[in-house]
């Protein structure tokens, strides 16, 4: 049995001022090699969970760890295990790819012939060769989606975050990427996946939580929460049921 690699214990939270709490009593495990989906509506929590997750912001109860490691004693230990790739590029656009990994790799402690090597191997793998010395901001949306996916890699994390890591991107872009997110979780590393195009997350997850208003309201996999809800073909539809079809807009 795979050990576990994220414990979520009772956590809550609430912003200050806020009338209600974006993350309520939430419990969940999460185990070594697994490619976990954490699926909801706007405003259902995702974001708040994920950046608890990732040391970002303090719960306002419960207790998270990390590796069997909690932020509140290890917290460099803990960041230095982790990967997160945003929605947002976290990019500089007036620097090369090159000279973008090259900075984010010595961030994460790697240098010299190593970093270098890391840098020219991902940028190959991932179709980037040919523009690593070209400026992101001439970059299309699918290859900053490459370049912020390695900068997010480069050290190798035994636990990988992702904000909708293929949104807005070309299908060869969405393509090089799952298949290169499916090989790093073959060697090991576990991955934490947000996104809306559940499409995307039937095939690549291999469980999921779906979250609404702070709380998870199922967990399963996809196959089997597809054959757990009435006249459900897919994910998708399985989402809609416990949902609902109510937008969920909010500022």
């Amino acid at each position: 049995m795979n050990a576990v690699v994220i414990h979520i214990e009772n956590v809550s939270k609430k912003y200050k001022e806020a009338d209600f709490y974006a993350i309520q009593q939430l419990n969940l495990e999460i185990t070594q090699g697994e490619i976990y989906g954490l699926l909801g509506p706007n405003g259902a929590g995702k974001t708040t969970l994920i950046s608890m997750l990732c040391g970002l912001l303090k719960p306002t109860s419960g207790q998270i760890e990390i590796n069997g490691l909690s932020f509140k004693k290890n917290a460099t230990k803990i960041k230095q295990s982790i990967g997160v790739v945003p929605q947002e590029y976290a990019l500089y656009p007036t620097l090369t790819a090159h000279e973008n990994l090259m900075y984010f790799g010595a961030m994460y402690g790697l240098y010299g012939s190593i970093l270098k090597a890391k840098v020219a191997e991902s940028l190959e793998y991932l179709g980037l060769t040919n523009f690593a010395h070209k400026k992101i901001g001439t970059f299309s949306g699918g290859m900053k989606r490459r370049v912020n996916l390695i900068a997010g890699i480069l050290h190798q994390p035994s636990i990988l975050f992702l904000d909708e890591p293929t949104v807005g991107v070309d299908v060869q872009s969405k393509n090089a990427i799952i298949e290169h997110l499916k090989m790093l979780n073959k060697k090991g590393t576990t991955i934490i996946y947000t996104s809306h195009h559940l499409t995307e997350a039937q095939e690549f997850c291999t469980n999921v939580s779906i979250i609404d208003k702070g709380s998870i309201i199922t967990t399963g996999t996809p196959e089997m929460l597809i054959k757990n809800t009435d006249k459900a073909h897919n994910l998708e539809e399985v989402f809609i049921a416990l949902t609902g079809l109510a937008l969920r807009d909010y500022a």
